[in-house]
């Protein structure tokens, strides 16, 4: 049976001792969006962009003096197929989930501002900052998403409602400066 997504697996082990090699390909697989299956098995897209990205966790792992496997990983049926897919759907699931959730802090914050009447371009830098971060989060996570799944699209919506918020809240601040910097010396924009 062809998969619509070809997958591989990266197989990995490290001594137990020192555990810092161990942590930072933990850390530098799940980067790359690589999904712990198993004790030291991850599953990835076997598409280029993925692939390309583990040249990293292997200078890890040769740098902790353990072994870098990677297996094209076929699946044999529908079943073994869906497998897979669920092990690394349920990782993105989760992602656009804490997106999500962030994206909702992210309009409660604007929220508070319009609230206690706190119209400063030093906060406005600041919330322009947080929401620069959620663009770059979104994009890391679209990215990663090979499976094109429904909470992508609702994490688009939720992005495009937190710019939304920060234009307004930007409008606000502008209105009630008048255009002016809370610095004297840089005067009027």
């Amino acid at each position: 049976m062809s998969s619509v997504v070809p997958w591989s697996l990266v197989l990995v082990q490290l001594p137990n001792e020192p555990s810092r090699h161990r942590v930072a390909v933990w850390r530098e697989l799940r980067r790359i969006g690589a999904v712990p299956i198993g004790s030291g098995a991850w599953l990835l897209p076997g598409t280029e962009r993925y692939l390309s990205s583990l040249s990293r966790s292997e200078e890890l792992v040769e740098r902790g003096a353990g072994t870098f496997a990677v297996l094209s990983a076929g699946p044999r049926d529908a079943a073994a197929e869906e497998v897979l897919r669920a092990a690394f759907a349920k990782v993105r699931i989760d992602e656009w989930a804490e997106f999500a959730d962030d994206c909702g802090k992210f309009e409660a914050e604007i929220d508070k501002e319009f609230a206690k009447q706190k119209f400063t371009l030093g906060e406005l830098e600041e919330e322009e900052q947080s929401l620069e971060r959620l663009r770059r989060w979104y994009a890391t996570l679209e990215a990663r998403d090979v499976l094109q799944l429904p909470e992508a699209q609702t994490g688009a919506q939720h992005l495009a409602e937190c710019e939304r918020r920060l234009n307004d809240y930007a409008e606000a601040v502008y209105e009630r400066t008048g255009g002016r910097s809370d610095d004297p010396e840089l005067g009027a924009v």
